[in-house]
């Protein structure tokens, strides 16, 4: 009766069905962990979002990559802008999602050292190679606050350096690239400042990350664990379906039989 099995057609569907079944269990496990990567990210950002500012110089220093668990930390420095090598981060939006500029001013500490403080975001110029007009950074020594960050990478972040920009202008947020040209030491990464507020608004600060959605990655994970019991469920139903038909044609080939018989 199950001889058919045994055919190329149904050798080739059980396969697939063999062949479909770990890889979706596999896909279910794959979304299960984004959702659980998903869930630690939001509570490391709640956690550092609502902890104490610190000097900034406690989490960094010259060369120092800032970890994960440091992400967002909330930090602090007393200092100076060196707006003379203030410089622009390309093609960054804001919450409108309107392209425009990050405004990257390096922060003189009081030991000489600097800091890199990103003071928000600035809509362009009269294109994207033209400087824009941002407004000034206060002068004399200020207290900064914000959010701590790592230094950009184009393996990191996805975007890729370019070598022919207009002067003042940069893809990265990067503390090495900066030290360089402004030939003193700088702390790893750098700071996304929460205050003092500008005047005016501008430039926009960034606004804090998302620590409350969760996505539809659980969704997704029980969505293809469903998908594999359905594979089993199926190929039954499909076997099942097909002995009936051959029992049944049977049952009709059988009175003519007799009939040509007679």
């Amino acid at each position: 009766m199950y001889r058919f099995l045994l055919s190329r057609q149904w050798v080739i569907l059980t396969l697939l069905a063999l062949v479909l079944i770990p890889v979706m269990i596999e896909l279910g496990f794959w979304q299960l962990h984004r959702h659980q990567h998903r869930v630690a990210q939001n509570t490391l950002i709640a956690n550092n979002l609502k902890a104490k500012p610190v000097p900034v110089t406690e989490l960094t220093s010259p060369g120092h990559t800032v970890p994960r668990a440091d992400y967002w930390r909330q930090v602090e420095a007393t200092g100076r802008y060196d707006t003379e090598h203030e410089v622009v981060v390309r093609r960054r939006t804001n919450t409108d999602e309107t392209v425009g500029f990050h405004v990257l001013t390096p922060f003189v500490l009081a030991d000489g050292r600097a800091v890199l403080v990103n003071r928000g975001w600035v809509p362009f110029g009269a294109d994207q190679r033209t400087f824009p007009d941002i407004p000034a950074a206060p002068k004399g020594e200020v207290t900064v606050t914000g959010r701590l960050k790592a230094d950009e990478t184009t393996g990191t972040s996805g975007i890729k350096e370019l070598s022919d920009l207009p002067d003042r202008q940069v893809m990265l947020i990067n503390s090495e690239q900066q030290a360089t040209s402004l030939g003193r030491t700088v702390l790893g990464g750098y700071i996304e400042q929460t205050a003092p507020a500008a005047p005016g608004g501008s430039p926009q600060q960034i606004p804090k990350p998302d620590s409350s959605s969760i996505g539809a990655h659980m969704a997704y994970a029980v969505q293809w664990w469903l998908f594999t019991a359905a594979v089993p469920v199926g190929w039954v139903i499909l076997v099942r379906r097909e002995v009936r038909d051959r029992a049944s044609a049977a049952t009709r080939s059988t009175p003519e039989r007799e009939t040509a018989a007679a």
